[in-house]
């Protein structure tokens, strides 16, 4: 952290895509991001999985042992409305971010060959994109969409602030995981989620408690009137409620207090001043992988290579 900066804004975008429409949801993002920039936001947090959406409540025709043929159809729009990294969408992004002098980071649902991942992409404000985060483990019936990252991708970036980085949504119940993101001097702990439920809130908490850092938990607001009607399995959605995901996104301080309480049951952009002094202030008494690690009995082995299906041997 640059002594200069003890502060930053931020921005936390509560919000739902245009669900299933790559091309409606960047124009709305890059909206919300000019909101975000004019009311000071250096850093801009966008929910899990929002371009081109966390397909809640859709089955896509699965049940164990057999899939219907009709879901593929619906599989097929996702897909199509996923992002390629890079590509036209992070050109676009990331000319919005140098744009607006922003560090972005964005939530998206990312194509590569026949796969999709749920990914977070980070963006500095010259509109490099600086590295990606996919998701670990897909949570339950994800992994029918979504494949799975691996350590390559457990990235943390320098920004005049502090490190920056953070997991996604349930990625944040893996205590080894978390250990790793802290390990690497995470100040400031990015969690977009599609978790809004009331323990949830316990759990950012309780990472702000744990790490010493600031924690923003980003998530979407989405109701069912925002599906698209022509879905194959929209008949999926009709055991939902009208708020499908009220939101609960929050900043909490590193000691585990709220800077911003939840919101719920609309869209939001939370804004806050991160007093950056608070981290070492609160590692006086308690450092993570400082003077409370005990690295002669725990340590932690991160396997951070590349998974390939081919490895090519001469």
């Amino acid at each position: 952290m640059d002594n200069n900066n003890n502060s930053v804004k931020v921005a936390v975008i509560q919000a739902a895509p245009v669900i299933m429409d790559k091309k409606a949801t960047i124009a709305k993002a890059l909206d919300l991001m000019k909101k975000a920039a004019e009311k000071g936001a250096k850093i801009i947090l966008f929910p899990e999985a929002f371009i081109p959406a966390y397909p809640r409540g859709l089955s896509f025709g699965t049940v164990i042992g057999s899939r219907d043929p009709r879901g593929r159809k619906d599989f097929f729009r996702y897909f199509d409305n996923s992002v390629s990294v890079p590509g036209d969408t992070t050109e676009i992004l990331g000319k919005a971010a140098r744009q607006y002098g922003v560090h972005l980071v964005m939530g998206i649902i990312e194509r590569e060959g026949g796969t999709l991942y749920c990914t977070i992409l980070y963006f500095g404000p010259d509109g490099r994109l600086l590295g990606k985060h996919r998701k670990l483990k897909p949570t339950g019936s994800e992994r029918i969409v979504w494949g799975e990252g691996d350590g390559s991708t457990l990235t943390v970036i320098d920004t005049p602030y502090g490190k920056m980085g953070g997991l996604i949504c349930w990625e944040n119940y893996m205590p080894l995981a978390r250990t790793a993101i802290y390990g690497k001097g995470t100040v400031i702990y990015l969690a977009p989620t599609a978790d809004s439920r009331e323990e949830w809130q316990s759990t950012v908490r309780h990472i702000a408690l744990e790490g010493r850092c600031f924690v923003l938990s980003c998530n979407q607001y989405v109701s069912k009137d925002m599906y698209p009607k022509d879905l194959e399995f929209y008949s999926d959605l009709e055991s939902q409620p009208d708020h499908m995901c009220p939101g609960g996104s929050a900043i909490i301080d590193p000691l585990g207090k709220y800077v911003v309480e939840p919101v719920y049951n609309r869209e939001e952009i939370l804004i806050a001043d991160l007093d950056l002094t608070l981290i070492p202030q609160s590692r006086f008494d308690f450092d993570v992988m400082g003077h409370y690690a005990r690295p002669d009995v725990l340590q932690l082995i991160v396997n951070e290579s590349k998974k390939d299906s081919l490895i090519s041997v001469d």
